[in-house]
C-alpha cells in the first residue's frame, strides 16, 4: 500500500516552482506524513494474518522513515516532559519494531524507546492528572486521562510488541474498561474504538477483563462512523478472533 502511493504521488507531483509554498505537500511528502501517523497499523495486516511483507513495501516504509527519522533521544514520559513528542516517539517505536520483525535482514530502523506512561490508580480521583500526581509514591494518576493516553497509543495494541506500555495496559485493565465505556456513554466512538482495542489486546494476552470485550467491539464497529474509528474497530475484531460483520 505504502509504495503504490509514493509511486502514484511521485509521478503526480507537480513540478517545484520557485516562491511558491507548499508544494511538497502534494506529493510524497503527504504519504511520508500518513506513514508517521498510522504507524505500526500500516503493518497490521500482516501481522494479523501471517502474511509476508513485500520488499518494495518494507523498502517504502524505510524509505518514509529515513525522511522524516524519528527522535534518536527519546522524550521524557507525562508530565516530566509534554506528552505528544512522547507519543510521537512511542509510535515510531511501534512502526520500526514491526518492521523490523517483519523484515529481519533489512537493515534495522533505530528508533529507541520512550519512558514507560505514568502509573494509574483504580482508586485515585479520576480527573487527577499526572502531574498532580508527580512526585507521590502513594498517589497515582485518574483513569480518565490515563485512559485517554492510552487510547492515542491504540497502534500498539498489536501482537507481537511488547513494552512497558503493554505492561501499563495489563496493569490497567479496569481503568480501560472505564475510559472505554465512558467514551461510548458520551459518544465518542472513536476514542472508544481505540481504548478497546486495548481491551482486545488484553483478551488476547490472556488477561481477564471486566467487561465483555467482544461485545462492546461489535457495537463500536456497527455504530461507530469514520476510517479511524472502523481500523480499531477490526483490528480488534481480528485480536478477538470474531467474525467481521
Amino acid at each position: 500500500m505504502v509504495s503504490r502511493q509514493l509511486e502514484a504521488a511521485s509521478r503526480d507531483a507537480p513540478p517545484p516552482s520557485h516562491g511558491t509554498a507548499g508544494t511538497a505537500a502534494c506529493g510524497p511528502a503527504v504519504v511520508v506524513t500518513a506513514v508517521r501517523l498510522l504507524g505500526a497499523d500500516l503493518l497490521a495486516p500482516y501481522l494479523l494474518t501471517g502474511q509476508a511483507l513485500p520488499s518494495e513495501e518494507s523498502a517504502a516504509i524505510r524509505l518514509s522513515l529515513a525522511a522524516l527519522s524519528p527522535t534518536p533521544k527519546p522524550p521524557a514520559a507525562p508530565p516530566l516532559g509534554p506528552e505528544p513528542p512522547w507519543v510521537r516517539a512511542w509510535i515510531d517505536w511501534g512502526l520500526a519494531t514491526v518492521l523490523a520483525r517483519l523484515a529481519p535482514a533489512a537493515p534495522v530502523v533505530p528508533a529507541p524507546a520512550p519512558p514507560g506512561p505514568p502509573r494509574c490508580g483504580d482508586d485515585a480521583p479520576r480527573r487527577r492528572s499526572a502531574a498532580e500526581a508527580v512526585g507521590r509514591p502513594d498517589r497515582a494518576e485518574g483513569w480518565v486521562p490515563w485512559s485517554s493516553r492510552m487510547g492515542q497509543l491504540a497502534s500498539l495494541a498489536l501482537p507481537g510488541l511488547d513494552g512497558p506500555v503493554h505492561h501499563a495496559a495489563r496493569h490497567g485493565a479496569l481503568a480501560l474498561a472505564r475510559g472505554a465505556t465512558r467514551a461510548l456513554l458520551r459518544g465518542d466512538f472513536a476514542t472508544a474504538a481505540r481504548v478497546t482495542r486495548w481491551l482486545a489486546w488484553l483478551s488476547a494476552d490472556g488477561a481477564a477483563l471486566p467487561l465483555d470485550a467482544a461485545l462492546l467491539t461489535r457495537h463500536i464497529a456497527l455504530r461507530g462512523g469514520g476510517d479511524r474509528c472502523l481500523l480499531d474497530a477490526a483490528v480488534a475484531v481480528r485480536l478477538l478472533g470474531l467474525e467481521p460483520s
